[in-house]
């Protein structure tokens, strides 16, 4: 049966999407699911800790954001670079794309970069005289439903006290809440995939199934799969996370090291092979993120609950409170 996207709608007031972080990291509400029970209840994210269990193992994306917002020394221009294919060619989102055919130039603090094609989704390969100095010339970007530019602050709210791969877009948001001090005192793992900005991107298709998903680089280590392998029960920490060990989960159990690409889409109904706890952010409407916990917990029960954290005034999206799903 065909799943309708109009089905994974639902209405936001615009004052409750969270434009900046909460002042301290832990201090999210977190609405708790439990899925087998058909309920959910209203906790706070100090409550996390007493959620887990002895053989539990919390796996996080070590993904850190990289300045990739580049703004043309006119101001006319705008790149959001989305991935590198060698130091001094990047794969990049344009701002008007009309101006920047193949062959046009891009300057920015005396960087200069020249668009050598242009792809079928209207991205460009856009080559640089060399490597990018994005910390001088770039900015981290924030998602656009926050309406601003970056601040001095987002510099360190916007990256997991844990972030230490570059390659990011976007921040893998339900890592935000967590602070050096719980990290070190529950049993834990990572795994690595790059958040691009296909993440922010609402399903267009009438149907989830005619829906092309974006693919990003992921990577499994084996210390991580050894870890996952002999753990009773697997707490991922965020959608990209879940989207790695699934992904891996595929390829046959007990899970092997491996890096690659991925480009699946989880949604109802999905028998999940690894992800056994969800911590995650609240999703945009129609977002592949929403159909993902949709088939954790079901679509019914988690609309059901995401129009109670509406009412209640939850805050939403990356800066904004959590859910955990059991």
């Amino acid at each position: 049966m065909h799943q309708k996207t109009a089905d994974f709608d639902y209405s936001l007031p615009e004052d409750l999407i969270a434009a900046r972080p909460p002042t301290f990291r832990d201090q999210a509400r977190m609405l708790v699911v439990h899925r087998a029970e058909g309920r959910w209840e209203h906790r706070n994210f100090g409550d996390f800790e007493s959620f887990l269990r002895e053989g539990d193992l919390t796996v996080f994306n070590d993904t850190r954001v990289i300045s990739a917002r580049i703004f043309s020394d006119d101001g006319r221009m705008e790149l959001l670079l989305l991935e590198p294919e060698s130091p001094r060619c990047w794969r990049c989102l344009v701002r008007p794309g009309k101006r920047l055919r193949v062959g046009a130039e891009f300057v920015s603090g005396g960087t200069r970069a020249v668009v050598r094609r242009i792809f079928e989704d209207g991205d460009r390969l856009l080559e640089f005289d060399s490597e990018p100095d994005l910390q001088r010339i770039g900015e981290l970007p924030l998602p656009p439903y926050m309406g601003r530019s970056a601040a001095a602050e987002d510099a360190e709210r916007y990256q997991t006290v844990y972030a230490r791969a570059d390659g990011s877009v976007a921040a893998p948001t339900a890592g935000l809440h967590f602070t050096s001090e719980l990290l070190q005192r529950i049993p834990h793992a990572f795994v690595t995939l790059h958040v691009g900005s296909g993440t922010f991107k609402p399903v267009q298709s009438e149907t989830l199934q005619e829906h092309p998903m974006h693919s990003e680089r992921f990577c499994l280590s084996p210390e991580t799969a050894s870890k996952i392998n002999a753990a009773s029960r697997i707490v991922a920490i965020g959608t990209t996370t879940a989207r790695v060990l699934e992904s891996c989960a595929k390829m046959g159990w007990p899970l092997e090291a491996t890096e690659g690409r991925t480009d699946l889409f989880i949604y109802p109904p999905y028998k999940f092979g690894c992800v056994d706890v969800l911590l995650t952010n609240f999703h945009l409407p129609k977002s592949t993120l929403l159909m993902l916990v949709s088939a954790l917990a079901g679509r019914e029960l988690i609309m059901e609950a995401y129009a109670d954290a509406v009412r209640e005034r939850y805050r939403f999206y990356s800066y904004g409170d959590c859910m955990l799903i059991l």
